[in-house]
């Protein structure tokens, strides 16, 4: 009986092309997050909060590039923080998408208690442990009086995991504060935040959190393309 003279094939070699469909992926949610643009207080470096500064001119100026920026984007809703910053820096996006954008207080900024109003300097005379406390390792369980870091994570998950159900398989706009976005970039990376800013995130900047099966990927951080050649971010 004669050999074969074709050529042996190779142990555990890849299937022809075709063979084997290709497994398909569940559709993704994402949750579009955008920080509000400067506002006259953020010109002023003065703490915020939930007091309800309006934008600045260059903030307004933001929201119209950041809303721009969204106008081909298919998206299932928009939603706000309740505070001016962000519902200004929303109008836009609702104009020119033609939503209406759902205000929500659960998506403002952590309540920063006395510390409301202040600049920097004031702190430091007025509040001088807690202060220091603060400049060697920032928690927001330093700041008197304040919402603390735990209820304030509890609140950003809370509504951020509601958000996405709602949204299982579409994208949603989401204007908020660069607290809650930072809540949020934390969470997909398995820490808590506590007061640290390791992720920039700048006025009307665009971060983007998505999820597939289950899972979170940060897909998006800190893009402000739509920015270019106007001002400081």
């Amino acid at each position: 009986m004669s050999e074969s003279t074709g050529p042996t094939p190779l142990i555990g070699a890849a299937p022809i092309d075709g063979a084997v469909p290709a497994p398909v992926r569940p559709p993704a949610s994402r949750l579009i997050l955008i920080r509000h643009g400067e506002s006259t207080w953020n010109r002023e470096r003065r703490i915020q909060g939930q007091l309800d500064p309006p934008l600045s001119e260059q903030g307004q100026e933001q929201a119209r590039r950041v809303a721009g920026r969204m106008a081909r984007r298919p998206v299932e809703a928009l939603y706000t923080s309740d505070l001016l910053r962000a519902s200004q820096t929303a109008a836009p996006i609702a104009s020119t998408l033609g939503v209406e954008a759902r205000p929500m207080k659960e998506l403002r900024e952590i309540f920063l208690g006395d510390w409301e109003g202040l600049h920097s300097d004031e702190l430091a005379q007025r509040f001088p442990e807690a202060w220091d406390a603060w400049t060697r390792e920032p928690n927001w369980d330093v700041v008197p009086r304040g919402e603390g870091a735990s209820p304030f994570e509890k609140r950003v998950v809370s509504v951020l995991d509601r958000l996405f159900e709602q949204h299982s398989q579409g994208d949603a706009i989401v204007v908020t504060h660069g607290g809650v976005i930072q809540i949020a970039l934390h969470r997909v990376v398995g820490r808590p935040s506590h007061g640290l800013f390791p992720f920039r995130i700048s006025n009307a900047s665009v971060s983007i959190v998505e999820r597939r099966n289950g899972r979170m990927v940060i897909a998006t951080v800190n893009d402000t393309s739509h920015l270019e050649g106007f001002g400081e971010e």
